[in-house]
């Protein structure tokens, strides 16, 4: 087996796997290879530096990378439609960022206009929201977030 860092021509990275490298030349040929972001198949191998194993008791600060296979049509048309989700909150939406749970309040409360607002908010703060019955939804993570 063998894995090669790929690129499309949006410039998305990532990673994926191949019995060998006349595998990975036959797949993307017959456009059987596609980038798991804009589901391109115009997909090139990076050059790739050689792996050199870090110690052991050493935490990453980078997010882990996914190894990708073959796109499914169906997970493409979700991350599409998260994706034109993301994209209406933040057209129609204020962000209100760490302030989300006291601004969600103050709206619900009436103490200040009703609006459409997103941001951040703890798993506690969360929770405690919907317990006072205060309607909030989470937004989808998307791939490029590195969820």
């Amino acid at each position: 087996m063998i894995r090669y860092d790929l690129v499309c021509d949006q410039g998305h990275s990532f990673d994926s796997w191949f019995r060998d490298s006349s595998t990975y030349d036959s797949q993307a040929e017959r456009g059987l290879v596609a980038c798991p972001v804009c589901d391109s198949h115009k997909v090139s191998k990076q050059l790739m530096a050689p792996g050199i194993p870090a110690k052991s008791n050493k935490k990453s600060e980078e997010p882990a990378r996914v190894f990708t296979g073959p796109v499914d049509p169906r997970q493409q048309m979700l991350i599409k439609m998260m994706r034109e989700l993301r994209k209406h909150v933040e057209k129609n939406a204020d962000y209100v960022g760490d302030q989300f749970a006291e601004e969600a309040r103050r709206i619900h409360y009436k103490e200040t206009e009703q609006r459409g607002i997103y941001g951040e908010a703890t798993r506690e703060d969360a929770e405690a929201l919907v317990e006072e019955g205060i309607e909030i939804h989470p937004l989808p993570l998307l791939p490029e977030e590195g969820n």
